[in-house]
């Protein structure tokens, strides 16, 4: 039986033969753990670890001791909006984020808010892009935390985080980015963006899943954080846990090759999504979600009037595998609180499709998920009115 043509790259994405080539010595070759730094194996694991620390480091123009590993970019969330607001909360219980987040960055902000932070949920425009004036006006003299997602996982919109940056570090508040979405598809540096706390994972640019990493400044300003996992204080006492070489060495080697091959596939995939929008916008009630440029390459993100929603993804699974939200809330029969957010109404949310276009997508799955997403759409809408 023939696999659907996959284009979820949002959700998740296969991992890159090289990524798997340079990760499968460290399980039996360099098996060694890499605290345990009396002997060779020990040594031979440690060298995989700060090689690809090193790496990633770099890709965001960052010191290699600023990179702590995590299990992925939720527990790095959490880690950085709860270690903040537990090392900080005596300076001040007022946290900043923006309706759109992630729900690895909502949830742990209302668990806060449970708490007796006070959470402001700023809203988006309808190109899904913040308000910057509002964001400023939002900040107050007890605000500690500003966290603004980098690319959505839904809409691939890109917020302005260098302005963001100097609005936060004007105010002396700490900017924390969730760019799982982003790291290895667009350029992001720390020091030109003012971004104090950066959330990554490796499964989103074609790594292994399990393994991520938080950024986390040491200097001008630095940053403190309260550890949520305690032990044998590994990563700075901010994580304790045995680290885990053949992830760790795949996430740097994915990075490696999404920054060297960003141009080159975010050119081609730019063209893909265009030329799948060009076909869509052909039938009436198909409408564009997000900003048409500020976005991921890869993403096209579209709601379509006069289907049920659930009907429309059914329909398109025999031959595409797409979502209609974020793959943590697929399991939802609420519409996308991304999609409401842009002012689209409950139908129209429910009816959205997200094509996460990759690195392994070809110009001809593209051309056939477009012809069938047609088909599909039609179809609907003709037994509607039948």
């Amino acid at each position: 039986m023939q696999r659907p043509i996959y284009l979820d790259c949002h959700s998740t994405t296969p991992m890159d033969q090289r990524v798997l080539d340079a990760m499968l010595p460290y399980f039996t070759e360099h098996f060694g753990n890499p605290s345990s730094t009396s002997h060779a194996y020990g040594w031979e694991a440690e060298a995989g670890v700060k090689q690809a620390r090193e790496t990633i480091a770099q890709a965001i123009n960052a010191s290699a001791e600023e990179i702590v590993f995590t299990s992925g970019a939720t527990e790095a969330n959490n880690l950085a909006i709860k270690g903040v607001a537990e090392a900080y909360f005596t300076h001040g219980q007022h946290i900043i984020t923006v309706a759109t987040e992630h729900r690895a960055v909502i949830d742990p902000c209302q668990y806060l808010e449970s708490l007796g932070f006070e959470i402001t949920w700023l809203p988006v425009e309808e190109d899904g892009r913040v308000d910057l004036d509002r964001l400023a006006d939002s900040i107050r003299s007890d605000t500690i935390l500003v966290s603004v997602m980098a690319a959505n996982s839904e809409i691939g919109v890109l917020q302005p985080l260098a302005e963001i940056g100097h609005i936060c570090r004007e105010n002396n508040v700490f900017f924390h980015t969730d760019a799982a979405q982003a790291i290895g598809k667009i350029p992001l540096d720390v020091e030109a963006m003012n971004i104090d706390l950066m959330s990554l994972t490796a499964h989103k640019v074609y790594g292994p899943k399990g393994i991520g990493a938080l950024y986390v400044r040491r200097r001008n300003p630095r940053v403190r954080l309260a550890s949520q996992i305690q032990g044998g204080g590994q990563e700075r006492e901010f994580r304790s846990g045995t680290l885990y070489p053949p992830q760790i060495v795949g996430f740097g080697k994915a990075v490696e090759l999404g920054l060297a091959e960003m141009e080159q596939e975010g050119e081609r995939l730019a063209k893909l999504r265009d030329r799948a929008w060009e076909a869509l916008s052909q039938l009436e009630g198909v409408y564009w979600n997000g900003h048409p440029t500020q976005r991921l390459p890869g993403n096209l993100n579209v709601s379509v009037a006069g289907v049920d929603g659930t009907a429309l993804i059914l329909g398109l699974q025999p031959v595409i595998a797409v979502s209609s939200g974020s793959a943590c809330s697929s399991q939802s029969t609420e519409p996308s609180h991304v999609i409401t957010a842009l002012g689209r109404g409950k139908s129209l949310a429910k009816a959205s499709i997200r094509f996460g276009i990759g690195r392994f997508t070809t110009s001809e799955e593209m051309d056939q998920a477009i012809e069938h997403t047609i088909r599909t759409i039609e179809s609907l809408r003709k037994a509607k009115q039948g």
